[in-house]
């Protein structure tokens, strides 16, 4: 089911998940997502960065090219509606809802572009882009109030994109309200090997890590995760690496041979929560 805002979110959800774009929040933990559903919770996919375009929007080289890998579509309009009617089909298959915010991806902000360039994407959010955190905190916040027994999940900011920074940025902050959140690892950025300890010295607090086994629901992580279809070849090149890299990486960071787990993190109880950007 398609929620409209934030405000329809109802007590029937325990579970909000902050994804970035389209397809993270599956990609990281469509195994804990597809659990949930079975232990008969109920879960909620915010996508964050869902915008559309306008269509005079005129496109970066970058942009372009982004769009080129990902689908055969040449309008931004015409791929993000196809971006959103595939989060519809992953998130009904592991029975969640979704909800798209109206901020736009970073391929498609500013005039000129504000991030032009690969290097740019993956680096340090412009201080033009500040007042998105604020926003959403806000959003978040006032549904935390609301609902103050809802378990978050938000992307740790693994690989740096600075969308996912965003949306960590906010999620710390959101900590500090007393919302209880536990950060996800970005799959596929983690896959890199030094992208996750990278990260956690750049947080600059003790993180301890919190393992959830989904040996039961690796399958549904896979088949939603493969619904994205346009992000197949920009991500993994072919469905075949994708469905393999998510048995890998699950199976590689769990303490028990022949399990898959799921691996999130929470600041240490006496750490100072980071304004992060």
């Amino acid at each position: 089911m398609l929620v409209s805002a934030m405000d329809d979110v109802g007590p029937e959800y325990q579970h909000v998940y902050l994804s970035p774009h389209f397809d993270d929040a599956v990609y990281s933990c469509g195994g804990t997502i597809a659990l949930q559903t079975l232990q008969k919770e109920c879960s909620l996919v915010v996508t964050v960065f869902a915008g559309l375009p306008g269509p005079d929007l005129k496109l970066s080289s970058f942009a372009r090219r982004i769009q080129r890998t990902m689908s055969s579509h040449q309008q931004a309009f015409s791929l993000v509606e196809l971006r959103r009617q595939e989060d519809q089909r992953a998130c009904s298959s592991l029975r969640a809802d979704c909800l798209w915010l109206d901020y736009l991806d970073a391929i498609y902000r500013g005039s000129p572009a504000l991030y032009r360039w690969k290097r740019a994407i993956g680096g340090r959010m412009r201080q033009v882009d500040a007042w998105i955190v604020e926003d959403l905190l806000h959003l978040c916040l006032a549904l935390h109030r609301r609902l103050p027994s809802l378990h978050w999940y938000a992307p740790l900011g693994i690989g740096g994109h600075v969308d996912h920074r965003v949306v960590s940025a906010a999620a710390f902050r959101l900590l500090v309200y007393g919302a209880n959140v536990a950060f996800y690892e970005d799959f596929p950025y983690v896959l890199h090997p030094t992208a996750l300890k990278k990260r956690l010295q750049e947080l600059g607090i003790e993180m301890q890590p919190q393992l959830v086994e989904i040996s039961d629901t690796l399958a549904l992580r896979q088949q939603a995760a493969s619904l994205y279809a346009s992000q197949v070849r920009i991500n993994f090149g072919t469905a075949a690496t994708l469905y393999q890299s998510i048995e890998c990486y699950s199976s590689q960071i769990s303490p028990k041979q022949g399990a898959h787990v799921e691996r999130f993190w929470r600041p240490a109880l006496h750490s100072d929560c980071p304004h992060l950007q």
